[in-house]
């Protein structure tokens, strides 16, 4: 399934992008894609409808994030070794792990701002991961039962206040906007296998990022076990697994938004984002 929330900001409704392509309205089913619709017994209950029986949703609304109600928006640091070496940093021996606001969080298409006075804001195209069953302690060989989905996710960054703000990566990761989460989630059973999964970020029509999930440094299932081992995953929490190189701190000379670019971006299977680049 490609599950997904639509409407305006504050107002989004569920719904399902069935295999025509077609917006389908599911508020008669379920509430918002969050929460119990996300568990095991509740994607089973969404599979089970049929497509053709929900409304179809008429214009071309606004898609917001994917996921409803998120309570913890993860994220994992230098998880491609490409990109670490473009960053001069060493692969980390254990996952590096930060944390985005969840008021960084806005939709695939929406506006991304650049923070008054920033110098460095950058782009990083990432793989999302939605946890679906709750758990602690979860063991690496059933780490990805407990997966409702992915997702495509825009880790903006600020690097000033990343990495030369003081010793915390959060700072310069969770402004307003620099969360893009969608178009879609989609279930693991219509994704297959997330391993080999091309990735790729342009910014005014030039490709920066052109990579694949298959350079990660830490797989899907270890992330979802080794996270597990420091807080309790519920559902709707979201895990963004790291970037592969492109970003704009590691061009060279380095180049970063200033305000008027548009980023188009996208993974294999799990859709594309659009945002226009704006001044807070």
């Amino acid at each position: 399934m490609k599950l997904l929330r639509y409407g305006p900001k504050g107002q989004e409704k569920p719904g399902l992008m069935d295999d025509t392509g077609t917006l389908r309205d599911l508020s008669a089913h379920v509430d918002d894609i969050a929460g119990d619709a996300l568990t095991p017994d509740g994607l089973a209950k969404l599979a089970g409808i049929a497509a053709n029986d929900l409304p179809a949703v008429d214009g071309d609304p606004r898609i917001g994030p994917c996921v409803g109600r998120i309570g913890k928006f993860i994220c994992i640091g230098l998880n491609y070794a490409d990109h670490a070496a473009e960053s001069g940093m060493p692969v980390p021996d254990e996952p590096v792990v930060f944390n985005k606001w969840t008021s960084a969080i806005c939709g695939p298409n929406d506006d991304v701002e650049v923070p008054r006075g920033s110098k460095k804001t950058d782009w990083e195209v990432e793989l999302g991961v939605v946890i679906g069953k709750p758990g602690r302690y979860i063991d690496e060989a059933d780490a990805l039962d407990h997966v409702a989905g992915y997702c495509v996710i825009n880790d903006v960054s600020e690097r000033e206040w990343q990495l030369e703000r003081g010793a915390t990566w959060d700072k310069g990761k969770g402004f307003d906007t620099f969360g893009p989460i969608g178009p879609w989630l989609v279930t693991p059973d219509e994704l297959g296998d997330v391993g080999n999964l091309k990735m790729w970020l342009e910014v005014d029509g030039k490709r920066y990022q052109d990579g694949s999930t298959a350079t990660m440094v830490f797989g899907v299932a270890h992330l979802v076990h080794y996270v597990s081992q420091f807080l309790s995953l519920q559902p709707g929490d979201v895990i963004s697994t790291g970037t592969p190189p492109g970003v704009g701190m590691g061009q060279s000379p380095q180049v970063y938004l200033k305000g008027g670019e548009t980023m188009r971006l996208g993974i294999d299977g799990l859709g594309e984002q659009t945002q226009k680049v704006v001044n807070a």
